[in-house]
């Protein structure tokens, strides 16, 4: 994706007293978790978990460990690099401080049921070793047993079995015969019975089986019926199945609950799929974008599907041929190559040979005359009958050429290239002293810079050999 229309997502957050500022560089949605891998101003990388939009805990962190619960949501998860323009989205907007690592439990406690706690647990398996992360899902656990729960007390541990290979020792717990009948009811029920007993389970498990329809489905219900809406529209941007006309449209309702516009044109654009032949709200935002001359920012939104646009898109193309600066051209060449191909039947001749004209003399004023042809090569064959060309390929063939200096310092000034076409003329003035033509165009080429002084200068020397030539004449 093109960078020049995404911006980094700023994060800050306290930890330990202190305001940390970073961007966030990559993340990961893993069921109702999410991670943010953070690079701080000063202190390196710091790893966040946010469990329900909520900042659980975080810290900093020099790798990601093998076999830990980041690894898996980074390996496993639906992952956003940097670019992704649903990132920001994301972040919650709210003041973020990173609970006491002591106190840390005492808060889940706090804010959480039993049966999420274990859960969370296994999610901090960077930050904790096992023993410290054992000992409170153990509680839990005994506490339901000793209550009578014992589906409760199943529960809780039945769901890390799949979340974190470091806690695996907890399931030595399940092996009891009281808890087979549990263990029978996970196997052999329908997901649509999961879910009723087991909610927390069966978003998990749907969201690790996510590639297999039914599945997918039950995950998309149940974020439906929780207003999940950027998870919703992440797991349909990963299902490349599913890229109809038909669901682009239905998710784009759904976007533009929450999202802008031009976000949303920003994601499909991420994800690959065209929004310029599928929304007809892509079109008016370009437009809008011409009628408030922001030519620039419509190219880099069209660039991606240059050559895959419906035809009523290109009188705007048409529009940002005419009106984007050399610079911006040359900095897209390629791009807008692929646009010239979608206009040029439109185009005024003499329209295509002035841009020409302007991209070259951009070009004239940062290169010498072998990187200007060079340059302008891939162009050639799109303007064939261009003169502006044919006269720099004339140029280029006369460089070496000491005898057409003449020639090309006059090339040069039609281009308004006046210090090349000076060393060209002062070549030929030594070349051919007694010859006025070179001194004239001299003063001539002074004047355009407004060096007046050396303008008269060579104007005076030009009337002395002009008089002296004539006398010749008259001799």
């Amino acid at each position: 994706m093109n960078r020049e229309r995404t911006m980094p997502t700023n994060i800050s957050f306290k930890s330990n007293r202190v305001i940390i500022n970073g961007v966030v560089v990559r993340a990961a949605i893993f069921a109702r978790f999410f991670v943010a891998e953070v690079q701080s101003e000063l202190n390196g990388n710091y790893y966040l978990i946010f469990y329900k939009n909520a900042l659980i805990y975080g810290e900093q962190l020099e790798k990601v460990l093998k076999g830990s619960f980041i690894a898996k949501m980074l390996k496993e998860g639906i992952v956003l690099d940097a670019q992704h323009p649903l990132l920001p989205v994301l972040i919650p907007s709210n003041a973020l401080s990173i609970p006491a690592k002591n106190k840390l439990f005492q808060h889940l406690e706090r804010n959480y049921s039993p049966l999420e706690i274990p859960c969370i647990s296994a999610a901090l398996d960077s930050f904790f070793s096992p023993e410290q992360l054992i000992k409170p899902i153990e509680t839990i656990f005994f506490h339901h047993r000793r209550n009578g729960s014992f589906f409760k007390a199943y529960q809780s541990i039945r769901i890390l079995t799949d979340l974190s290979p470091s806690l695996k020792k907890l399931n030595a717990l399940l092996q009891s015969r009281e808890y087979s009948a549990y263990s029978s009811f996970y196997s052999t029920s329908s997901l649509s019975e999961i879910q009723k007993k087991d909610p927390l389970y069966a978003e998990f498990h749907c969201f690790m089986k996510r590639k297999n329809t039914e599945y997918f489905q039950m995950l998309e219900k149940i974020l439906s019926n929780e207003n999940r809406d950027a998870e919703r529209l992440l797991l349909w941007i990963e299902d490349k199945g599913n890229r109809t006309h038909e669901s682009i449209k239905s998710q784009t309702e759904l976007a533009l609950k929450s999202i802008p516009l031009e976000n949303w044109i920003l994601t499909l654009t991420y994800a690959g799929m065209n929004p310029y032949k599928s929304l007809p709200e892509a079109r008016t935002f370009l437009e809008q974008l011409l009628r408030d001359e922001q030519y620039e920012k419509a190219a880099i939104a069209l660039f991606p599907f240059m050559d895959d646009l419906p035809a009523e898109y290109h009188p705007m193309l048409n529009e940002i041929w005419k009106q984007v600066d050399a610079e911006f051209v040359f900095a897209h060449l390629n791009e807008f190559l692929l646009l010239h191909q979608q206009v040029a039947q439109e185009n005024d001749p003499n329209q295509s040979e002035q841009r020409v004209l302007q991209l070259t003399t951009k070009l004239m004023e940062e290169h010498d005359l072998t990187v200007v042809c060079e340059k302008l090569k891939p162009i050639q064959k799109h303007f064939p009958h261009s003169l502006i060309l044919r006269k720099i390929n004339e140029m280029a063939s006369l460089i070496e050429n000491p005898d057409k200096m003449m020639e090309l310092g006059l090339f040069f000034a039609d281009f308004n290239q006046y210090d090349q076409a000076i060393e060209c003329f002062f070549w030929e003035m030594e070349l051919k002293p007694a010859d006025p033509a070179p001194v004239r165009q001299l003063y001539k080429m002074y004047q355009r810079k407004g060096m007046m002084d050396e303008a008269s200068a060579y104007q005076q020397i030009y009337t002395q050999l002009r008089s002296e030539q004539q006398s010749g004449l008259s001799s």
